[in-house]
């Protein structure tokens, strides 16, 4: 996996931190990827496992010792779906 390929690999096991949200109370919410949906990403925290909206959130992912921005709406599919396309990162 690299930065370029992120958004076409499984998320689950990543780090994982919201920068941004159109809700105000989900930015700073830090932990690892536990599973995913097709709209949202369960974040194990160390207040417990939150579940988050991929629409309207910037995620930031540490990948291969780099931190990569990807906007959530180019997340929103099916995880299996997703890993399948061949589309090109624009994050």
């Amino acid at each position: 996996m690299t930065p370029e390929t992120l958004v076409r690999h499984e998320l689950a096991g990543l780090e994982v931190t919201v920068t941004d949200a159109s809700n105000p109370d989900l930015v700073g919410i830090d932990g690892r990827v536990r599973d995913e949906t097709m709209k949202t990403l369960l974040v194990a925290t160390s207040d417990g496992v939150k579940q988050v909206p991929k629409a309207g959130t910037t995620f930031r992912f540490a990948v291969a010792g780099t931190n990569v921005l990807v906007d959530g709406d180019r997340l929103l599919a099916r995880p299996a779906l997703r890993t399948e396309t061949h589309r090109g990162a624009l994050w």
